[in-house]
């Protein structure tokens, strides 16, 4: 089963980018620093920030349709990111190395089927969840902290 893995589109927080803390918190946005290298994952690289890096804390739309599963919630932002990642039947060491929640859903939003799986296990899961075919799309989110990771979609 082939799948792809991408990062968000930059395009909505590049206006962030810079501002001064002030400006951010008129706008509900945070910037933080990375203290460790494994607590602050970016949804456009997909990568987690090195120690010493900023990020802006955000909240984000992450499934937008209408309907009961419509969500949004806080996500980190690499600042200055701008290459969405893209990973091709492949996972992507950030999501390989925790506790995920995998959500699938069918072509109008309504999830379908959910499941929590550790991060090395994400591949079998992802191709156990397409092979339903009234799956149109997989969202994945880290299931200590609960926030909106990437979305999964057929390759």
């Amino acid at each position: 089963m082939s799948y792809v893995i991408a990062g968000i589109d930059p395009a909505p927080f590049r206006q962030f980018y810079g501002l001064s803390e002030q400006a951010l918190a008129a706008e509900q946005v945070v910037r933080m620093t990375a203290d460790d290298d494994s607590g602050f994952p970016c949804r456009v690289t997909l990568e987690d920030a090195a120690p010493g890096e900023t990020l802006l804390l955000l909240n984000h739309e992450h499934l937008p349709d209408p309907g009961p599963y419509r969500a949004r919630h806080a996500i980190f932002v690499r600042e200055g990111a701008e290459t969405p990642a893209l990973y091709i039947d492949e996972i992507p060491e950030q999501l390989a190395t925790r506790l995920l929640s995998v959500r699938a859903f069918d072509r109008y939003a309504m999830m379908t089927n959910a499941d929590v799986v550790e991060g090395s296990a994400l591949e079998p899961m992802i191709g156990t969840m397409f092979g339903d075919p009234a799956v149109a799309f997989l969202h994945i989110h880290y299931a200590r902290r609960g926030c909106f990771a990437a979305c999964v979609d057929r390759g």
